[in-house]
């Protein structure tokens, strides 16, 4: 690694750091400065994250989780785990099928069991035999995700063209998803594949698809491996939640806080250069700025991420699930902040070690995985080092 002789080690060391970002002094914090008003609708969204559904409340009849807070664990209410989900279709002549006649893409791995009063049980769901896509989705921490809501459209619009300008060989892509609150094309933000366009409606999908809780969003109960004849026997066909829980849901992760930077060292410094340098920050782009937003802590504020929250295209890497405007190979760039408390990596937890991450990378990934490679064990330390400080 090279750095210029002619920036003073003070300079350079602020340089690397960049500016403050706004974040929580703890994972699982909320935002600093939140109005009391705000304050207590992150508390109350906070306690409808936390708690479980039951039977009579809507849960099922097919379901992953019984609350957000199963999976939503490590280190804290509203991070990640190394629970997944699993995906699947099938693939003929290089087209994707997802299978929705047997309840595809998503697994719902657990059921209500006998229905009450009736003699009926819920199974939980299985790739059927058909399928030849079959894909675990890893569980995602949720923290600092109200800067990437607040952000617009436009930077990730304009951010895909720059890198399509200046580094087109690694250039990310703008997924355009129809956000059904209001009909409209927006770019998707969330999930592996960016199928989610705002935080809004990804409460609303993780209600319905995760727990089987109907909603103003997603009225339509989900039909056990494709057989809506089942729903016949569903305990509770009616609309399970009003929205209630969906705002509470949407406070609660909107007012969360960024992770917390960890401790720096001059290795963790030296690190992000070589990062940057071998060009794992083509993709893990560090500082983003949000638009306006009510929320003081959002407000044109500048966030590190470490991700252009775009789809490229992974080579191997990708999933061989097609969602959304995401092709099979394609998967939206993992946020980096908060990876210190991460111990599994990439979209299907193969990895449990950063290296085996990096080396895993594929695709428009490969030429800065190539280079890591041929560092020397100095420098793969460095960025190891900066890794794990964030």
């Amino acid at each position: 690694m090279r750095i210029p002789n002619a920036v003073p080690l003070v300079l350079f060391v602020s340089l690397a750091l960049g500016p403050p970002a706004a974040q929580a002094a703890n994972f699982g914090d909320p935002l600093p400065n939140l109005t009391p008003a705000q304050a207590a609708a992150f508390e109350a969204g906070k306690e409808e994250f936390a708690a479980n559904e039951e039977v009579d409340e809507g849960l099922g009849p097919v379901f992953n989780g019984r609350g957000c807070g199963e999976c939503h664990t490590t280190p804290a209410l509203g991070g990640g785990s190394t629970r997944l989900e699993t995906r699947f279709g099938r693939v003929v002549n290089g087209v994707f099928d997802p299978l929705t006649q047997f309840g595809g893409s998503l697994i719902q791995n657990q059921g209500i069991g006998p229905a009450d009063g009736s003699p009926h049980t819920f199974h939980g769901e299985v790739p059927p035999s058909v399928a030849n896509r079959v894909a675990g989705r890893r569980t995602t921490p949720l923290f600092g995700l109200g800067f990437v809501d607040a952000t617009p459209d436009g930077t990730f619009l304009a951010l895909a063209l720059t890198q399509a300008l200046f580094t087109p060989s690694t250039a990310g892509k703008v997924a355009l998803v129809k956000n059904i609150q209001n009909n409209q094309l927006q770019v998707g933000k969330f999930g592996w594949k960016n199928q989610v366009p705002t935080l809004f409606v990804f409460s609303g999908d993780a209600y319905l698809n995760e727990m089987g809780i109907t909603n103003p969003l997603f009225p339509d109960e989900s039909c056990p491996s494709g057989n809506c004849a089942e729903l016949a026997f569903n305990p509770f066909p009616a609309l399970n939640d009003t929205g209630d829980g969906l705002v509470a849901f949407n406070d609660f992760m909107t007012m969360l806080g960024a992770p917390p930077r960890g401790p720096q060292t001059l290795s963790s410094i030296l690190g992000e250069v070589v990062f940057t340098q071998i060009g794992c920050g083509s993709c893990h782009v560090g500082t983003l700025q949000t638009g306006s937003s009510p929320i003081a802590a959002l407000n044109n504020a500048t966030y590190h991420p470490f991700s252009d929250f775009l789809l490229h295209d992974m080579g191997t890497l990708g999933d061989g699930i097609q969602q959304g405007a995401a092709g099979q190979r394609e998967m939206r760039t993992a946020p980096l902040w908060g990876l210190r408390q991460v111990t599994t990596f990439l979209h299907d937890g193969r990895a449990t070690t950063l290296d085996a991450a990096i080396l895993a990378h594929d695709g428009q990934g490969k030429a800065a995985r190539d280079k890591f490679n041929a560092l020397s064990a100095t420098d793969k330390g460095y960025v190891r080092a900066f890794l794990k400080s964030l």
